[in-house]
C-alpha cells in the first residue's frame, strides 16, 4: 500500500469519525427538547375539574389522566390532563397503579390556550376516596 492510499485513508476515517460524531451530537439536541407550557396552556390561569377517570396512561415523557368531568356550562367533556414524566412521577410515590378507570378525582391545573381542547396542566391531583394526592406537597414537573 503506497504512502498516498494511507493518508488518504486516514483522512476519509477521520471525516467518518466527525460526521458519526455531529450525528449523534444532533440527535441528542433532538431528544431533548422540549415543548413550551406557555405555548399550551394559559399559566394566568387555575381551574378545577372533578370527575372520573377513564384512562391514565404513565409514559415518558409526560404522563396523561383522561377525565369525563363537566365543563364551565355543565356539559360531560372529556379531559386531557398532562402530567410529569413517569420517572420524575415515580420519584414522587405516583406508580402506574396509582390511578384506575373509575377513580373519582379532583384535579386543579392550568387551562389550555384553546378552550375546545379541554386540556389541562396538572398542578394537583386529589382521589378523595382515599386521600391519595400529588402536587400538595411540592411536587411539580416541568
Amino acid at each position: 500500500m503506497s504512502f498516498s492510499s494511507v493518508i488518504w485513508r486516514s483522512v476519509v476515517n477521520s471525516k467518518m469519525v466527525i460526521l458519526v460524531a455531529a450525528g449523534a451530537l444532533m440527535s441528542g439536541l433532538t431528544a431533548s427538547a422540549h415543548h413550551s407550557f406557555t405555548a399550551t396552556y394559559d399559566e394566568s390561569k387555575t381551574i378545577q375539574i372533578e370527575g372520573e377517570l377513564v384512562q391514565f396512561m404513565f409514559r415518558n415523557p409526560h404522563a396523561w389522566v383522561h377525565v369525563m368531568a363537566p365543563d364551565e356550562n355543565g356539559v360531560m367533556q372529556r379531559w386531557g390532563v398532562e402530567w410529569g414524566g413517569a420517572g420524575a412521577l415515580t420519584g414522587q410515590g405516583v406508580t402506574r397503579e396509582s390511578l384506575k378507570p373509575g377513580d373519582k378525582v379532583v384535579i386543579t391545573g392550568n387551562p389550555g390556550r384553546n378552550p375546545v381542547d379541554h386540556r389541562v396542566r396538572m398542578r394537583s391531583l386529589l382521589r378523595p376516596a382515599d386521600g391519595f394526592g400529588w402536587g400538595f406537597q411540592g411536587e411539580d414537573f416541568d
